[in-house]
């Protein structure tokens, strides 16, 4: 009974005890939990002091922590903007009848009017040239020049170009409209200046070679799939022309005209297969022989002329096939 006295005279005296306990914030565990887990007879005698260390520097080291790790993200991710950029892909479509422009249609006009019309001149110079005048005469007088063919062939030359690149403008946005941005960049790129790009990062001749016939195989790659479908469709239009409406003298059996249309398709795939390689090969030694632009635009231009023709010679001498 006396030890009990003195335990309730020592918790009188004690203001620390009744007192509310308050809750500090300092971390996951307050000093009236601690003090809450203690027993009874401990908290009396120790005057409910429990030996807490607070740590009132907390706060600033997490904020400079905070500050420290914001600075060096922000460095990083500066660092890494500067390394790893994002390629924007600009596609410019031209217009869909760009091809019926006065400038292009002038160009295409002139180009298939001296097509057909210069080889009649040759004759001509060749008679000029003979000393004998009663020759010159007679024969001028024999020879009947015939305008009117070629005029006709200059017009349907003029209708299957201007069809050429209306059929290429479609393909360009269909490509755009299904293709992904990067694909579509590729094929409607700008090849000349794309050759400029590349000459002035200083690569090897063989590196630079190959990626500008890579660039060319790529960029005109619509325009001879448009002439592919076009010289296809032609095919195609005069074979069902003539099965709806027979000629008199047109006395060939079905068949023979199905293994025609089948070996003008295959002409037509070959010739333009042929034109797209020689084109892009072309394109790749013009622009490492010449400057950039210019040789590329050259090479291209005289690959896609001579290609077919080279071909066309040597499959119909090897294999007498009339392509």
């Amino acid at each position: 009974m006396a030890g009990l006295a003195i335990v309730m005279d020592l918790l009188r005296k004690n203001p620390a005890v009744n007192a509310p306990q308050s809750f500090h914030s300092y971390g996951a565990f307050s000093a009236a939990a601690a003090a809450a887990g203690t027993p009874f007879a401990f908290r009396a005698f120790l005057g409910n002091r429990i030996p807490i260390a607070h740590c009132d520097a907390g706060v600033d080291v997490t904020g400079d922590y905070l500050s420290n790790l914001q600075s060096a993200s922000r460095k990083i991710f500066q660092h890494e903007s500067l390394q790893y950029t994002t390629k924007e892909y600009n596609i410019e479509l031209k217009p869909l009848f760009s091809a019926f422009q006065w400038r292009m249609l002038g160009m295409t006009t002139l180009r298939s009017f001296l097509m057909f019309y210069l080889p009649l001149l040759e004759p001509r110079a060749k008679l000029e040239d003979e000393d004998d005048e009663d020759f010159f005469n007679d024969a001028q007088e024999e020879q009947q020049v015939d305008l009117v063919s070629p005029f006709k062939k200059s017009i349907k030359q003029i209708v299957r170009e201007t069809t050429v690149v209306t059929t290429r403008r479609i393909l360009e946005r269909i490509s755009v409209h299904y293709f992904s941005q990067r694909i579509a960049w590729k094929l409607l790129k700008d090849v000349p200046k794309s050759a400029i790009r590349k000459a002035g990062r200083g690569l090897p001749t063989s590196v630079y070679f190959f990626r500008v016939s890579r660039t060319t195989f790529r960029g005109h790659a619509l325009g001879v799939a448009a002439s592919w479908l076009v010289q296809v469709g032609i095919e195609i239009y005069r074979y069902i022309s003539a099965k709806v409406k027979p000629k008199e003298d047109d006395i060939s059996d079905e068949t023979d005209k199905i293994i025609l249309l089948r070996k003008k398709i295959a002409g037509a795939t070959l010739r333009c297969s042929t034109s797209l390689v020689f084109a892009s090969i072309g394109a790749g030694i013009g622009a490492t022989l010449f400057r950039p632009s210019t040789g590329q635009w050259i090479g291209c231009a005289v690959g896609d002329l001579a290609g077919p023709v080279i071909v066309t010679i040597c499959v119909e001498k090897t294999l007498n096939l009339d392509l």
